[in-house]
């Protein structure tokens, strides 16, 4: 009999081994079937900008089997409502971030803090004053400036005077747009004087008060560069409600109103980003960073200048989803 023994527990060994196995492999098929939850932050929720870098970050987590939870401040310029969040959904131990940081400076110890728990982080639309992130996905903004300072200097003949809507103190991607603007139209147009410029800040409406301040203040002018979607927009009703037809204006953005002002002529020309690259390449780099794949630290997302002459072209209908 005692001959026996070992082999009766070599083969209850051997069924522990085995059902340990079956349990291990059902553990890691689990796992595998887990979508990863990824909290996308916006700078805002209210502008069509918002929504189409939504709808790139939907289909990215469509793609790359992730969850998708968007939530933002209600109004652009909440930077304590917007580190809240990031708060609230490192409680919630979210996957990873894709965040629109609403100031360069306020939102750092944010972005250092997700690094620090390892919670990788897309930095999209608008840079922040830290290198803890994944990757920064976004439009040359410098670069948009460029475009809308030349085109300014064009319809202009290099001569006039330009008045200049900002957006908001410390909000990275916007100040580029301003300096680039400011600084080409300086250096590569010394006829064209910027005469006055101010914060339109974070609505249409507070950003049509300070247009219709500043054109007020201003009688002889010639052009107009607004930076953003809610400055353009309450620029160009600014220019409607005084009847100041003569002023050209050069917007940033494209919402259906901004497209409505350019097929009409009311505006000359809008540089346009491409909100929905972002949200997807955002989506995309993160989802790839938890499952192990090597990321790009920077990327360049494309800005574009449109014309109402070249509303019909192919690539720039695909770009502002016209049909």
């Amino acid at each position: 009999m005692e001959k026996k023994y070992p082999t009766i527990v070599s083969a209850l060994i051997g069924l522990v081994f085995l059902t340990g196995c079956g349990n291990e492999h059902a553990q890691k098929s689990a796992i595998a079937e887990t979508k990863p939850t990824l909290a996308v932050i916006p700078k805002g929720t209210t502008h069509v900008y918002w929504q189409s870098l939504k709808s790139g970050a939907e289909k990215a987590g469509s793609e790359f089997g992730c969850n998708i939870q968007w939530i933002g401040p209600e109004r652009e310029g909440d930077r304590e409502r917007q580190i809240q969040i990031i708060e609230d959904v490192i409680a919630q131990k979210v996957d990873g971030v894709i965040l629109a940081p609403l100031d360069r400076e306020s939102l750092a110890p944010s972005v250092e803090k997700l690094a620090s728990l390892k919670i990788p982080c897309a930095i999209v639309d608008s840079a922040v004053a830290s290198d803890n992130y994944l990757t920064y996905a976004a439009t040359d903004n410098y670069l948009g400036g460029v475009l809308a300072a030349r085109r300014m200097g064009k319809i202009l003949n290099g001569r006039g005077n330009v008045l200049v809507m900002k957006y908001a103190p410390g909000s990275a991607s916007t100040t580029d747009r301003e300096n680039g603007f400011i600084e080409t139209t300086q250096k590569e147009f010394p006829g064209i004087k910027i005469a006055d410029s101010k914060y339109g800040q974070d609505t249409v409406e507070t950003a049509l008060q300070a247009a219709e301040d500043i054109l007020t203040r201003n009688t002889d002018v010639q052009g107009f560069f607004a930076c953003n979607e809610s400055t353009a927009i309450g620029t160009l009703q600014a220019l409607q409600s005084q009847h100041r037809t003569e002023i050209k204006m050069v917007g940033f953005d494209a919402s259906p109103a901004l497209l409505d002002g350019l097929k009409a002529g009311a505006i000359d020309a809008l540089v346009v980003q491409n909100p929905y690259k972002m949200g997807y390449e955002g989506v995309k780099a993160v989802a790839q960073a938890i499952r192990g794949k090597p990321v790009e630290k920077k990327i360049d997302t494309g800005v574009t200048l449109v014309t109402r002459d070249a509303l019909d072209k192919p690539d720039v209908k695909a770009l502002l989803n016209i049909p």
